[in-house]
């Protein structure tokens, strides 16, 4: 499912216009997009956790060139499903044959 679908289901079910459903989910991933930019970890209680997670220096190989480099520590976001949203998909994977 892409974004498109999902906001095509959204105006479905809620009888809300397309074009603002489609601003407010633009929106909602730009308000997530900024606070992970600044540093802010974003809940949605039954659904998941978009956080931050900070990685430490490695070191790494490029075999092209055999060489040894060193890998800056870096900031990623990351996504962490509530353990309610995991039972649900567990429940319901028989359906998908996965």
């Amino acid at each position: 499912m892409r974004k498109e679908d999902i906001i095509r289901e959204i105006a479905f079910k809620t009888g809300i216009e397309r074009q603002d459903v489609d601003m407010a989910v633009n929106a909602l991933f730009t308000v997530i997009k900024q606070n992970l930019m600044n540093g802010e970890d974003v809940y949605f209680r039954g659904f998941g956790s978009f956080i931050v997670r900070k990685r430490a220096a490695k070191k790494a190989r490029n075999i092209t060139r055999n060489e040894t480099l060193m890998l800056p520590e870096r900031h990623i976001p990351f996504f962490r499903p509530s353990d309610i949203f995991i039972e649900h998909v567990k429940a319901n994977s028989e359906k998908f044959g996965k």
